[in-house]
């Protein structure tokens, strides 16, 4: 069996079962937050703001953003692996892609938890 060393999973059925796992995690938060939104009267801010400040929708915030990182990143690993063929190349991008998704994870951390 072929590894590389920047996949996620370091074996494709475990990226196969990542991709799905984060895939129904971000389909519950999406499905959750439109019909939080569509099943408010008059949303405004303290609303918002009061869902936000529950304990159990900062962790399933946090949980969604760490499953957006690990579908992200299997998705773009797969789709440079694929198409990128010079190696240099294809490790750069990876790595530009992986420290954007760094950055992002802990910019929302730092939104959700006000670190």
């Amino acid at each position: 069996m072929v590894k590389s060393v920047t996949n996620l999973g370091r074996t494709g059925a475990y990226d196969w079962l990542m991709q799905r796992v984060s895939a129904v995690v971000l389909a519950l938060y999406t499905l959750f937050l439109t019909g939080f939104v569509l099943g408010s009267s008059d949303l405004d801010y303290a609303q918002w703001a009061g869902l936000f400040d529950q304990m159990w929708m900062r962790i399933f915030s946090l949980l969604a953003l760490i499953s957006l990182g690990i579908h992200s990143w299997v998705g773009l690993w797969t789709v440079t692996t694929d198409y990128i063929k010079p190696t240099a190349l294809r490790f750069v991008i990876q790595a530009g892609c992986g420290l954007i998704m760094f950055i992002y994870l802990v910019w929302g951390v730092e939104i959700l938890w006000g670190l």
